[in-house]
């Protein structure tokens, strides 16, 4: 608790910002060293003026304030993960103004560095909301975490699908942690706190103010390794999302809509600007395979298993016939015993699953 209590006394010196708080702990690695550090060693800090050195020395914390918010954050059961946590996300951390700290419910785990943002309008349609659920589901099948806002709308879907699917989420809210926002997603609050985390940098009682979520848009895209816009008018919050993104060297991918529709304006205009063009999480996963390295022989595994998983008992059937050398549907039609017109349909669907790949001339071949 003391260390925490430097923390929080640090981001209230005036002048420093969390570029700068970076900074210092870069180069003093704690709070505490920051506040004893003398003038020489704090101007070896780039940004670091005399009048910023001036407020660090005169500086007296709340000690009323910081420590009513040790006292919350003790009782609720909430952690505060600091800039020199282990535990805190190495992507988050790589980013230029990453928070000095988050207010965390639920859990990180090792496997979050492999996140995906997905994002969207607060006033979704019935396509956004079904190329939501799918992408989300399809994403985290293969081990993918889901990181949204947990608002109404796509984030909400986004959040909602990765959880029925078994899945990890992980919520950046722009109000303190003890607030559900919008009202109606309180249970799925816990929910995602049980499967993932809830995560904020604002302090507790922080009302959801307007002004809040820019920065909250900027950790969406800093824990992602890419961010999906699903559904955004010109004017979306999503599209300050879109920009962080670029500025973090993140991939951007946007869902192409009806030409007609206000709520794709935002999100087919990121494609003409070059944004990846994507319908499916096979888009996606192709390209951060230069981003995965290493991880990317695990990605697939998972993807193959995934595939595998979802075919049918028919399917199987038909699946445990192919090999890596390319057989006609004819032979496979005999092998399983099945009408042609039923094996067509069920190599279709086997495809369309990722199962199996069509060659030229109605050769078949196993995909994973």
């Amino acid at each position: 608790m003391e260390e925490l209590y430097y923390y929080l006394a640090l981001s209230d010196v005036p002048g420093i910002g969390r570029v700068l708080y970076k900074r210092l702990i870069d180069a003093f690695a704690s709070p505490e060293a920051v506040f004893s550090a003398s003038p020489s060693k704090l101007k070896d800090v780039e940004g670091i003026n005399d009048k910023i050195i001036k407020e660090l020395k005169d500086f007296r914390p709340d000690d009323e304030k910081i420590n009513n918010e040790l006292v919350k954050i003790k009782d609720s059961g909430i952690r505060l993960i600091t800039l020199n946590d282990d535990s805190y996300p190495q992507n988050l951390k790589s980013i230029y103004d990453p928070p000095p700290y988050l207010y965390v419910k639920g859990d990180f785990k090792n496997e979050d560095r492999l996140s995906v943002a997905i994002i969207g309008s607060r006033s979704a349609t019935n396509y956004g909301r079904q190329i939501t659920e799918t992408i989300s589901k399809e994403l985290s099948s293969l081990g993918i975490t889901i990181i949204s806002g947990m608002a109404r709308g796509i984030d909400s879907f986004a959040h909602q699908s990765t959880l029925d699917a078994g899945g990890r989420t992980i919520a950046v809210l722009g109000c303190g942690i003890d607030i559900a926002y919008p009202p109606e997603n309180k249970a799925l609050m816990e929910r995602i706190r049980n499967s993932g985390a809830v995560i904020s940098e604002f302090p507790f009682g922080t009302p959801p103010d307007a002004a809040n979520f820019p920065q909250r848009n900027r950790i969406i895209s800093g824990l992602s390794l890419g961010t999906v816009v699903i559904e955004a008018a010109d004017d979306s919050g999503s599209l300050i999302t879109a920009n962080y993104a670029v500025e973090q060297c993140r991939e951007l991918f946007a869902v192409p809509g009806n030409i007609t529709s206000r709520m794709s304006k935002g999100s087919n205009s990121l494609i003409k600007k070059g944004a990846k063009l994507i319908s499916s999480a096979d888009d996606i996963i192709e390209e951060l395979i230069p981003r995965l390295k290493g991880e990317l022989k695990d990605i697939r595994s998972l993807k193959n298993s995934a595939a595998i998983a979802n075919l049918s008992d028919e399917e199987r059937l038909i699946f445990d016939n192919i090999s890596l050398e390319p057989k006609h549907i004819d032979k496979l039609t005999i092998e399983s015993k099945m009408p042609t017109n039923k094996t067509s349909a069920l190599l279709l669907n086997m495809e369309l699953k990722g199962a199996v790949k069509r060659l030229s001339g109605n050769m078949f071949i196993r995909s994973c």
